[in-house]
């Protein structure tokens, strides 16, 4: 018996070799050969297999979905499909409305509008940072999947998040201030071309602001985040906050 699946979360030949070696480290499966380009796996069994024990098989940044006929999508397409745009970043305006209360908190009455943003922008490296780190070993995958610089340099996507900790950490502590917001200039700046690249093309692809954690899908919010913290660096330096 052969069946086809969809597989998602692949990247580069490193992943297809990884998703091809755990499913053939099944008994109940005679062969599997993962093509990388169709995102396909085609799988041979000695003996029934259900799909939540294939799905067992992989690492969790993988995701494996039965082959649907021609004009029909997976399961998991249709319900995204049935979720607005709203539902599906709840949690990311949720976020940055913390972010913003909590700057403002911070501030007190005699707070300067400077000082927001340095707030804001340390908490924003630290919060998303820490939601990379849920999942640290699945983040350089989905990362590597828009951001030019990762796609280049996997080491990149790999030492991300210890940059945006240490970015947070020197907003808030208000050290070597300069420095940060030329990096969030540049580190944003890579990812803002990634991103827009992708929703031209209309690539359907998962954010990694948040890691992977929370599946957020790429979409115009995300270009707006980036666009927000760019902002507030280059306002930074032009009027000489730093």
């Amino acid at each position: 018996m052969e069946k086809r699946y969809q597989i998602s979360g692949m990247t580069c030949t490193g992943c297809s070799a990884s998703v091809e070696k755990h499913l053939n480290n099944s008994d109940k499966v005679e062969k599997a050969t993962v093509d990388l380009e169709t995102q396909e796996a085609t799988v041979s069994f000695t003996a029934a297999i259900t799909l939540g024990e294939l799905q067992q098989l992989l690492p969790d940044k993988y995701r494996i979905l039965e082959k649907q006929p021609a004009g029909q999508e997976p399961p998991e397409t249709e319900v995204l499909k049935q979720k607005s745009k709203w539902q599906q970043l709840y949690p990311l305006f949720l976020i940055f409305g913390y972010l913003f209360a909590s700057s403002a908190l911070l501030q007190g009455d005699d707070g300067h509008w400077q000082g927001f943003m340095f707030d804001f922008m340390g908490l924003f490296y630290i919060v998303f940072s820490f939601f990379k780190f849920l999942d640290f070993k699945g983040f350089p995958d989905s990362f590597a999947m828009y951001d030019p610089l990762a796609k280049q340099v996997p080491f990149y996507a790999w030492v991300y998040p210890f940059l945006e900790t240490t970015l947070g950490v020197l907003f808030l502590m208000r050290v070597q201030i300069f420095m940060a917001l030329c990096m969030t200039l540049l580190i944003l700046g890579l990812t803002t071309i990634g991103v827009a690249q992708s929703l031209f093309n209309k690539k359907k692809i998962r954010c990694a602001c948040l890691g992977t954690a929370l599946k957020l899908p790429m979409t115009e919010a995300t270009l707006i985040e980036n666009i927000i913290m760019i902002g507030m660096a280059s306002s930074l330096l032009i009027n000489g906050y730093y």
